[in-house]
């Protein structure tokens, strides 16, 4: 059953207005809309703290129903057929633009090319390390043009998905992540604690050691962490499982990443288990192959979701995150999937289409001429 839910600008984020339903539950994001907007997604019931926080915890992320997923996939022969057929491009980043601190090749031509052909580009990441600020120093140091308002990180989508549940303003949020989380929570006015800072903490174990925690915390956010330790995993345990309805929220659980352009390293989805393994809960995912943020890119550029082509290395996070919005799909294979892995029969996610990197729409252009 689909619901209405009634956004208003207040204070750069939108209050939301709903009634519970018993459909299946998916995220609808929303902040920083500059009008007033009627939107119609399905979303998650909810309870006291009312109806807003509690049983969350048990979001499905990733499933997609066969009618939506094709045979095979095709290679990409024709990119003409594919950029005149959508009005805007969603990218990841890692995998597909850079890896680690490195461009890859023939992105920047690319990029140009498709802005010349008047293309939309949004850039859309499941790192959270940085904030979209951040994100942006990072497109201008290598040596891209990109504006802050393309580009959605889950750090952003993690203190967006608070503010549309009213999240109360009495209550904190403890970070198991990086200071990206910190900055896009400040920037939406929650209080927070954790973070980096935790980073150094160590915790004395002796016969009657009891552990204290700050009881109004009523959300605790694990993104990637490289300072992840065993005082943040007993901390953040002790909040889902002691404080009423605290919610567990994931900005994704990537298996991997590419924090260098040598190797994978492992990913977010590291720090989530952890955390899942301790409170047997099962966290709101508000980064891809969640709706959540597809949601927000489609009312707030205006445009189809059928308009939109996802381009990105990953099958279970990018490529599903097209499909489960309705998109068009783009596997590159400059990241995590091979066309092994792509071709082995026991993968369910195909995509429209695949191609070597993002810079082929180039060189496949060339070569039709």
């Amino acid at each position: 059953m689909l619901i209405t839910i009634t956004a208003s600008v207040s204070h750069s984020f939108l209050s939301f207005f709903y009634s519970p339903s018993p459909s299946s539950p998916r995220t609808l994001i929303s902040s920083l809309l500059p009008n007033k907007l009627s939107l119609r997604s399905s979303f998650l019931p909810f309870s006291s703290l009312g109806r807003r926080r509690h049983h969350l915890h048990s979001q499905p992320t990733g499933s997609v129903s066969a009618n939506t997923m094709n045979a095979s996939s095709q290679k990409l022969e024709n990119p003409d057929d594919l950029i005149d057929s959508v009005e805007t491009f969603i990218f990841d980043c890692d995998g597909v633009v850079w890896k680690g601190d490195k461009l890859i090749d023939g992105v920047p031509e690319t990029l140009d090319m498709l802005r010349s052909k008047g293309k939309r580009l949004v850039f859309v990441t499941n790192n959270s390390t940085k904030s979209r600020k951040q994100y942006g120093k990072k497109f201008e140091t290598l040596g891209l043009n990109v504006r802050e308002e393309e580009i959605f990180a889950s750090s952003f989508a993690a203190a967006a998905y608070l503010k549309s549940i009213d999240f109360p303003k009495d209550k904190k949020v403890y970070v198991i992540g990086e200071d990206g989380i910190l900055k896009e929570l400040e920037l939406a006015g929650l209080q927070y604690l954790g973070g980096p800072a935790d980073g150094e903490k160590k915790i004395e174990l002796k016969p009657g050691f009891l552990m204290e925690h700050d009881k109004d915390v009523g959300a605790v956010v694990v993104g990637f962490d490289r300072y992840i330790n065993y005082y943040k995993i007993q901390y953040g345990t002790l909040c889902i499982r002691e404080n009423p309805g605290c919610l567990f929220i994931a900005t994704n659980r990537d298996a991997v990443t590419h924090l260098t352009d040598a190797q994978e390293w492992a990913g977010g989805g590291s720090m989530v288990g952890a955390i899942r393994g301790s409170t047997q809960k099962e966290p709101i995912v508000v980064g891809k192959p969640s709706t959540f943020m597809m949601d927000y890119l489609s009312q707030k550029f205006g445009i189809l979701k059928s308009q939109i082509c996802m381009v990105g290395d990953r099958l279970d996070t990018d490529i599903l995150f097209g499909q489960n919005g309705g998109c068009k799909t783009l596997l590159v294979l400059s990241g995590v999937t091979t066309l092994q892995m792509l071709q082995n029969p026991n993968n369910s996610i195909q995509p429209d289409f695949y191609t070597n990197k993002v810079s082929d729409f180039l060189s496949l252009k060339a070569t039709a001429v």
